[in-house]
C-alpha cells in the first residue's frame, strides 16, 4: 500500500493521529412543504447547498444558506433546516467523524489544523464557507458521492483518498476564511498577536518554530509574520530569540549552570547556535556576560 501512496499522502498519514471518516452521505431535493424537527448528531455535519435558499437554525443561531454555501455543524448542536425558496432546495449532506489511527476508536477530533479552528472558543456552533461552483471542495464532494455509490474495483480506496484531500482543502479554506474575517478587525488581530506572544513565553524552552506559533492562532506563517511585525516591530522568530536570550541572561547571573545546560534550558539544540545568537543580541558571549555581571 505504501508504494501506491504519493509521498505527500504518506507524510499526512504518518503525522496525523486522527483521520477523517465519512459515516453517511445523502443528496436531497426538498420543497417548502418539507419540514424537520430539531435534532442533533454525534458527528460533524457538512451541508453544501447546490440550488435554492434555506435557513439553518443552529443552537439559537439563524444561518442563511444560498447556492454554493457550505455550513459545517459541530457535534451535539441542535439544528433545524427550513426551505425558503419556492422552487425548493437541492443539497448534499456529509456526516463525518475522526478515527484514532492507533486504536481505531472514533473521536470528535480532526486533522490538527481543522481541530485547532473548530474547537476554538472564537467560533460558534457552526462554520460557514462561501465557495464557487467549480471550487475544488465542491468537485471533491460530488466525486465522493459518486464513488460511495460505485461498486467498481478500488472505489473504497479512492473514496478514502478523496476524503483525505477534502479535509486538507477544508483546512486551507477555513484558514483563509479566518484570516479574511480578522483583517477588518484590528482589535481581534491584536488579541491574536497577544495570544501568540503568550504562547512564545510559555513554550520558548521547547523546539518551537514559526509554523508552530502561527498554527496556534490558526494563521498562515506569511500572514502571521506580517501582522506580528506590524504589531511588535519585530518578526516572530526575532521575538522568540529575544525571549530565550533574556531568560539565558537570568540563568547566567542567578545560577551556576553550565553554559551548555543553559542553552538547552532556553530552547537551543546546541551550544554553538546559542553562543552565536547570544552574542548577536547581547553583544557579548555568554561567558563574558556571566563574568561581567558576576555578583
Amino acid at each position: 500500500m505504501d508504494r501506491l501512496l504519493p509521498k505527500a499522502w504518506e507524510g499526512l498519514l504518518n503525522s496525523s493521529n486522527f483521520l477523517p471518516v465519512v459515516v453517511g452521505t445523502l443528496e436531497r431535493i426538498q420543497d417548502v412543504s418539507w419540514s424537520m424537527e430539531p435534532n442533533r448528531h454525534d458527528n460533524y455535519e457538512m451541508v453544501y447547498m447546490k440550488k435554492g435558499y434555506a435557513v439553518f437554525e443552529i443552537s439559537g443561531h439563524k444561518v442563511e444558506l444560498g447556492p454554493n454555501d457550505i455550513v459545517i455543524i459541530k457535534p451535539m448542536q441542535y439544528h433545524k433546516f427550513i426551505v425558503k425558496s419556492e422552487s425548493g432546495c437541492e443539497f448534499i449532506v456529509l456526516y463525518f467523524t475522526f478515527e484514532n489511527r492507533i486504536n481505531g476508536e472514533y473521536a470528535q477530533v480532526p486533522l490538527e489544523d481543522f481541530l485547532n479552528f473548530v474547537s476554538s472558543k472564537e467560533t460558534s456552533p457552526y462554520i460557514k464557507l462561501k465557495v464557487s461552483p467549480k471550487n475544488e471542495i465542491v468537485v471533491l464532494l460530488n466525486r465522493i458521492m459518486k464513488e460511495r455509490a460505485s461498486s467498481e474495483p478500488g472505489s473504497e480506496f479512492l473514496n478514502y483518498l478523496l476524503i483525505m484531500e477534502l479535509f486538507v482543502l477544508l483546512s486551507r479554506a477555513l484558514k483563509m476564511e479566518w484570516e479574511n474575517s480578522i483583517k477588518l478587525k484590528s482589535s481581534k488581530l491584536k488579541e491574536l498577536i497577544g495570544i501568540a506572544i503568550n504562547y512564545i513565553h510559555n513554550n520558548f524552552e521547547r523546539d518551537i518554530s514559526l509554523g508552530d506559533i502561527a498554527k496556534y492562532v490558526f494563521l498562515s506563517p506569511s500572514y502571521f509574520t506580517r501582522a506580528f511585525k506590524e504589531e511588535t516591530g519585530m518578526s516572530p522568530i526575532s521575538y522568540l530569540l529575544r525571549v530565550r536570550i533574556d531568560r539565558a541572561k537570568e540563568l547566567l547571573v542567578d545560577t551556576s549552570l553550565k553554559i551548555s545546560d543553559i542553552a538547552l534550558n532556553v530552547g537551543f539544540s546546541n551550544q554553538q547556535r546559542f553562543n552565536e545568537m547570544f552574542k548577536k543580541y547581547a553583544g557579548l558571549t555568554p561567558l563574558q556576560y556571566r563574568k561581567q555581571n558576576a555578583r
